[in-house]
């Protein structure tokens, strides 16, 4: 694969699954839960696209934007967003 290519897919790849900065406290936790967010958005975005389009189904849209939610809960849980268990030193 040339420069030139690999440039193509690069390109590619940002026009079809763009990110944003992360500008929230910086926390691996959260830094990792933000990028998990910003792919279920895109994907329910793509899923709602193909449904309006006539390609999926409603009830199987429904249904995978179901299992998306439930994958960034499980997410949610593994990180421990939103816990606190210790207070930070600015909050003290």
């Amino acid at each position: 694969m040339t420069e030139q290519d690999k440039d193509k897919d690069r390109e590619k790849d940002n026009f079809l699954y763009p990110r944003s900065t992360y500008r929230g406290q910086v926390k691996p936790e959260n830094v990792v839960f933000n990028a998990n967010l910003q792919e279920f958005a895109q994907r329910v975005n793509y899923i709602c696209n193909l449904e309006t389009g006539g390609k999926v189904p409603p009830d199987q849209a429904y249904k995978q934007i179901r299992e998306l939610w439930q994958q960034l809960t499980q997410s949610k849980k593994q990180l421990r967003i939103g816990e606190n268990p210790f207070q930070s030193e600015e909050e003290s």
